[in-house]
């Protein structure tokens, strides 16, 4: 096993970015369409169905976490509970919509906001003070995935966590740590105030996965018969790889560039400002 290890002794500060991206997108409400069950209630909610192999549930949230693991039949649930100190929990809204064979979940803070098939429409909002009141309110999802369903989970204040996916996994957040896990793949994980842990069993033929963070480690496991092309990246930290890299350009301690294999086929980007690297051979 080759390693390459560069170690960054240098600090340099930088702003933190802006804590405002956009929450996943999301859509409109839909109940018991082709032996699908929902319930919601002010303070939790509750699906159950039937999606088939290779379509998207697609779960989005502002302020709470999602948690995901892999199911062993043909069903997949989706809880959400509500927690608050001093909001109101019946003004945060929890929807779901099938679009075509996919289903979005989503949770809505603003009376005007709407789910959509495309993602979230956010309408008129209300003045400050009343935004300010009923956001104290956080929701948290819970997911049993049944085998083959991909899966896209996001979030804004909260930690992503997919564990035992059998299929392509999309995660993300702003505000949390993110772990996705894939017995398939590929996987695709960023946050910005936190780590990235990934790790994928295969990858499609070619295209681009992109992994990173601000203030946090990435570590990223793939598989050891790849064949790829890596940018790696750092400020603070030290970049590690199990694979043999064949280096393009000039190695630098905060920037690595080369091939794994071939380099044909897949292109990696892992980038970090606060945090180390670690690229990971799997099985």
């Amino acid at each position: 096993m080759t390693r390459v290890t560069t170690r960054v002794r240098r600090r340099t500060w930088i702003a933190l970015l802006p804590a405002a991206m956009a929450a996943a997108a999301l859509a409109p409400a839909a109940w018991a369409q082709g032996g699908e069950s929902g319930a919601s209630t002010d303070n939790s909610f509750r699906w159950e169905g039937r999606i088939p192999s290779g379509s998207w549930l697609h779960v989005a949230n502002l302020n709470g976490g999602i948690r995901v693991t892999g199911g062993s039949g043909d069903q997949t649930v989706v809880t959400a509970e509500k927690r608050w100190r001093r909001g109101d929990p019946s003004r945060v809204r929890i929807e779901t919509v099938r679009n075509g064979d996919d289903i979005v979940v989503c949770a809505l803070w603003h009376p005007d906001d709407q789910c959509t098939a495309d993602g979230i429409h956010y309408g008129r909002h209300e003045d400050e003070a009343d935004r300010d009141h009923h956001q104290d309110v956080s929701v948290t999802f819970t997911v049993t995935l049944a085998r083959g369903v991909r899966i896209r989970a996001g979030t804004v204040n909260g930690g992503v966590s997919v564990h035992d996916a059998t299929s392509e996994v999309r995660a993300h957040t702003v505000n949390g740590t993110v772990e996705a896990y894939s017995s398939g793949g590929p996987v695709h994980a960023s946050t910005v105030n936190g780590s990235v842990r990934a790790s994928m069993a295969s990858l499609p033929a070619s295209g681009e996965l992109d992994y990173g963070t601000v203030n946090g480690s990435v570590t990223l496991t793939l598989p050891s018969n790849i064949s790829a092309t890596v940018d790696l990246s750092t400020v603070n930290g030290s970049i590690r790889t199990d694979f043999p890299l064949t280096i393009e350009g000039r190695m630098r301690r905060t920037h690595l560039s080369g091939k794994i294999g071939s380099g044909e086929g897949q292109r990696i980007r892992i980038h970090t400002v606060n945090g180390g690297i670690e690229l990971l051979k799997g099985s």
